[in-house]
Order: C-alpha cells, then structure tokens, then sequence
C-alpha cells in the first residue's frame, strides 16, 4: 500500500510539473502571436483601406492599378510592383497618402528597364 501511494505521488508530482510548465511556455508564445496578430476589426480596417487606395490609384489618369500592388498593414501601405517611370512612383505614392486612414506610405515600386537599349 506504501508503494502504491508513492507512486501516486510521483505521479501527481510529475502532472502538476508538466502543466504548470506548459502553462508558462503556453504565455509566451500565445503574447508573441497576439503582437503579430491583428483583431477582426484591424484587418477589415485594413482591407477597406486597401481598397480605397486600390481604387484611388485606378481612378487617376495614367497610372495602371493592374501594375501596382498594395497591402496594408495597421494602416501602414507598402506599394510594390512595376511602373514606367519615376513620376508614376511619385504619383502614386502621393495618391496613397491622401487616401484616409493611411498612416504611412512604403514605397517598393520600381521603375520597368526597357528590353530595347
């Protein structure tokens, strides 16, 4: 009977040890993947915000939407993708950053090489 209550004890003893680790270790990653998560609300905030710039971008003359990609992020927008010239780079960052709730504009956009030389 002795025997039997201590390995019930080691037992138990070993239980509570293994969860009250993996509680703690459970934390840890659960508070790394919340700052790297966005709420249901942020990322529809998000897509809407996209789309506006999407559609800002496809409504001014000479800029094709086709050729220019957004995401966002937070409100942040990166803009990335292939354009003719400098001055589309510049138009359409600044077309972006008139769209409301942009907070800021990330420029990857480059300018197409010509094949001809």
């Amino acid at each position: 009977m002795k025997q039997l209550t201590k390995y019930c004890s080691a037992f138990f003893l070993a239980l509570l040890l293994t969860w009250v680790t993996g509680c703690a270790s459970t934390d840890e990653v659960s508070d790394t993947r919340a700052e790297s998560r966005q709420s249901p609300g942020a990322y529809i905030d998000d897509s809407m915000i996209t789309t506006k710039v999407k559609a800002a971008i496809f409504n001014e003359p000479g800029l094709s939407a086709a050729e220019i990609n957004v995401e966002t992020y937070h409100g942040d927008v990166q803009l990335s993708g292939f354009v003719a010239s400098e001055e589309d780079i510049t138009r359409a960052v600044e077309v972006a950053q008139r769209v409301e709730g942009v907070r800021s504009v990330q420029n990857n956009m480059q300018v197409k090489q010509s094949r001809y030389r």
